[in-house]
């Protein structure tokens, strides 16, 4: 079946250009700027006043399948990042089970073909005694390695030096960490509970997991990669500090996320715990810092985090409530909302969200609008004004620290693989996305 996409602003691999775009089957069959297609097509799509970018590759979610699905699953979040214009994700080992033995991984893939909406591929989890799988993975099938520098949801943990030194020695796959210093956190926490309480105020989420606990374990991974030549991509950067890491060499990269962008710690007072993540949502000061960073060459990826709880999960300061939100469904927009202010070109945000992690974890055509790539497009149009309402929500969740939000850029069209999966609010509930190639 072939389908022309026509009058189209099309973005890709730093330009932007009129033109058409032609699917045939679940590929890009052709691609002209400037021209009118004159040969035959079943479906047409007219693009007018629209812009047409590779499907988003969100490289950071946590969909909760298996064994947190009372919060989100495979099935709900890959729906969501339909309705959002993502068309690939890379999912993180903190599930239950964890995803550090061969047989769940495997389960994960089964699980995603029988529901995932758009296309997946999950990280390989490290722990202090599983290096010796790292040579049993499929460089093909896995992304990488994710690495728990800090304590986080899920409680896994690396902390032994001697682990570490051999993760990454031994590791081939790029290891993606979160990085925090988890025994500084605990004695800001102890200080914390000595003069709040039990459960102090959210507000004190970034003084609790401030900046030092961030760098000096963004520096330790920095320096080890450096030691043994790893590949390392940090995850959630969230401090101008951290930023000083990164930029001079190919192999150690940065990926910022859209909350660290949109938020800051004076948003503590009106949304609470809604914004609490970890790594924290930091002063506004870091967050100008990684909005700068978005074109300065020091960020590479820019991904979600998305980590979906219930409400009442939610509940409490910074002991209590769980950290983490849901984003992937509005990461698009809420970056196109940065467009519109300046902080970087809409050229740009494509080369952070499609095309540098399709080439950061090798994933195989995919990532960019060229012939014989898989037909993975999102059309969004532009000065259409809408307000976030629950009603909205497509995680399981079912809310957004966003809510109440008006956004100026509407995601009108998904196409995965070929197929027309999000048509103007009319979801494809019977496809099914593919495993990601890599390498």
């Amino acid at each position: 079946m072939k389908t022309l996409i026509k009058n189209a602003l099309i973005v890709n691999e730093g330009r932007s250009f009129k033109g058409y775009l032609l699917i045939d089957d679940d590929r890009i069959a052709d691609i002209q700027e400037n021209q009118e297609y004159r040969g035959d097509y079943d479906t047409v799509v007219d693009a007018s006043g629209c812009f047409v970018l590779p499907g988003i590759i969100d490289d950071h979610v946590h969909f909760r399948d298996p064994g947190l699905t009372h919060k989100a699953d495979i099935a709900s979040e890959s729906r969501a990042a339909a309705f959002g214009g993502v068309t690939s994700y890379l999912d993180m080992p903190n599930t239950i089970p964890q995803t550090t033995t061969l047989e769940a991984l495997e389960e994960k893939y089964k699980r995603a073909a029988d529901c995932s909406a758009v296309n997946y591929g999950f990280f390989f989890g490290a722990t202090n005694d599983n290096v010796n799988l790292f040579t049993a993975l499929d460089p093909h099938q896995v992304p990488g390695i994710k690495l728990f520098m800090g304590s986080s949801t899920g409680n896994m943990l690396v902390d032994r030096r001697e682990s570490l030194q051999k993760i990454f020695r031994e590791a081939t796959l790029p290891v993606m960490v979160h990085c925090e210093d988890t025994a500084r956190i605990n004695e800001n926490m102890k200080k914390a509970k000595e003069r709040y309480g039990d459960d102090p105020p959210v507000e004190l989420h970034p003084q609790i997991r401030d900046v030092e606990a961030c760098y000096q374990s963004t520096a330790l991974a920095v320096n080890l990669a450096k030691t043994y030549g790893t590949q390392l991509h940090v995850a959630h950067v969230t401090t101008a500090k951290e930023l000083s890491l990164f930029g001079d060499n190919d192999r150690i990269t940065a990926e910022v996320v859209v909350a660290h962008l949109m938020f800051s710690s004076a948003d503590y007072q009106s949304l609470g715990t809604r914004i609490k993540c970890n790594p924290a949502v930091k002063s506004a000061d870091d967050r100008d810092a990684l909005r700068k960073a978005l074109t300065n060459g020091k960020i590479t990826t820019v991904g979600t985090d998305h980590a979906p709880h219930l409400l009442p999960e939610k509940e409490g300061g910074a002991a209590r409530a769980v950290s983490g939100m849901p984003m992937i469904q509005f990461s698009l927009v809420s970056m196109l909302e940065l467009v519109d202010e300046g902080v970087l070109p809409i050229e740009r945000l494509v080369q952070l969200m499609c095309h540098q992690p399709a080439s950061l974890f090798e994933i195989r055509d995919r990532g960019y609008l060229r012939k014989g790539y898989k037909a993975d497009i999102v059309i969004v149009s532009p000065n259409n004004p809408w307000i976030l309402t629950p009603d909205c929500i497509q995680s399981k969740c079912g809310w957004s620290p966003l809510e109440g939000h008006t956004f100026n850029w509407k995601v009108m069209h998904t196409f995965c693989n070929g197929h027309h999966l999000f048509n103007q609010g009319v979801f494809d509930e019977t496809y099914r996305g593919e495993a990601l190639a890599f390498r």
